[in-house]
C-alpha cells in the first residue's frame, strides 16, 4: 500500500521533534490534537488537521501515536471516535507511547480482528534523541508489518529492534526504564559517597567515564546532578508510570523486584513533591540532599 500520508497523534516533548523529522523526510502529514498551541510550530502547508482520530485514520494509511499513558492510547484506538472505527483494511497503527504490554496485546488483536495492523513501538532516547532522530525503538508485531514500518522508523531512530509480537517492545521499554532508573540512583549514590568522604564528585565522574562504570546516564544525568539542574529531559512523572507499568507487570508474575521498588519510591516523592515536571535523574534530589535553587 502505497503511504501517502502519515496519521501522528500525540506532539509533546517527543512527537512534535519527531513530526518534523518525518516532515524533512517528505512525508505528508495529518494530525489529530486536542490543543490548537500543539501546532504552531508547524507550517500550515505540511500538515492536516482532523477532528478525530477517527477522521484522521480515514485519510491516513499509517497512524503513529505517541502520548502519555495506556488510557490514552485505548480511548484513541478503541474509543467511540478511534482509529479502529476508520482505519481501512491494512492501516497500520504504530503505537510509540509507552503503555501495558497486556494492553497492547489486547489492543493488536481488536485490530487484527478488522484486519488492521499494529505495532507496539515505545522509543528510549529522550528529547535530544528525538531531534537527532537517533532514537531507540523497541517493536513488537510481526516481522512482515516491521518491514513495512522500518522507512518510517529509520526516519526517527537509529537502533531499531524487533523484539518479538506483540507487546514484546513494551516490555523491552519496562526493562530500560528499570535500567536507566536504577543507574541514577546508583550514580547518586556513588556522587555521596564521594562527597561524604571529602573527595570531589566531579572528579570521581571524569575517572569513572574513562573505565569499566561508564555509562550515558553516568555522562548525562550525573552532570545535571552535579549542577542541580533538571530541566527534561524525560519528566519525572512520566518515568514514574513507566515503574508502575514494570512493577504491575511483575506482580502479575509473581517477580519480586526490590531495586525497582526502591527507586519507584523515590520517584513517587519527586511528583508528590510537586516536581514531577523535572527530569526524573531529580531522584538525585533526595540522595545528594539538594535544596530547590533557582
Amino acid at each position: 500500500m502505497k503511504i501517502d500520508r502519515i496519521g501522528m497523534i500525540g506532539l509533546g516533548i517527543m512527537g512534535r521533534p519527531m513530526a518534523m523529522n518525518l516532515i524533512k523526510a517528505n512525508y505528508r502529514l495529518g494530525f489529530y490534537a486536542r490543543r490548537e498551541q500543539s501546532l504552531e510550530a508547524f507550517e500550515p502547508g505540511n500538515v492536516e488537521r482532523f477532528k478525530t482520530p477517527r477522521e484522521l485514520a480515514q485519510n491516513c494509511q499509517v497512524t503513529i501515536t505517541i502520548v502519555s499513558d495506556t488510557p490514552d492510547v485505548k480511548e484513541i484506538v478503541s474509543g467511540p471516535d478511534g482509529l479502529i472505527h476508520g482505519a481501512c483494511e491494512g492501516h497500520l497503527v504504530v503505537d510509540m507511547s509507552t503503555i501495558s504490554p497486556g494492553v497492547t496485546r489486547v489492543l493488536a488483536r481488536q485490530l487484527q480482528d478488522r484486519r488492521i495492523d499494529m505495532l507496539d513501538a515505545p522509543v528510549s532516547g529522550g528529547e535530544q534523541g528525538a531531534i537527532d532522530a537517533t532514537l531507540s525503538i523497541m517493536v513488537g508485531g510481526r516481522e512482515e508489518i516491521f518491514n513495512r514500518a522500518l522507512p518510517i522508523l529509520q526516519c526517527l531512530g537509529e537502533n531499531i529492534t524487533l523484539v518479538g509480537t506483540h507487546g514484546a517492545g513494551q516490555v523491552a521499554k519496562a526493562c530500560n526504564q528499570i535500567l536507566v532508573a536504577q543507574t541514577m540512583s546508583a550514580v547518586a549514590e556513588a556522587f555521596l559517597l564521594a562527597k561524604s568522604l571529602d573527595v570531589n564528585p566531579e572528579k570521581v565522574r571524569e575517572a569513572l567515564l574513562g573505565g569499566f562504570a561508564y555509562s550515558r546516564i553516568l555522562e548525562v544525568h550525573g552532570r545535571r546532578m552535579l549542577e542541580n539542574a533538571y530541566q527534561p529531559g524525560f519528566k519525572a512523572e512520566l518515568h514514574h508510570k513507566d515503574m508502575g507499568i514494570a512493577q504491575s507487570s511483575a506482580r502479575e508474575h509473581g517477580i519480586s523486584m526490590p531495586g525497582t521498588d526502591l527507586v519507584s519510591g523515590y520517584l513517587e516523592k519527586i511528583v508528590d513533591s510537586g516536581e514531577g515536571h523535572l527530569d526524573s535523574s531529580a531522584i538525585a534530589k533526595l540522595i545528594l540532599g539538594q535544596t530547590n535553587k533557582p
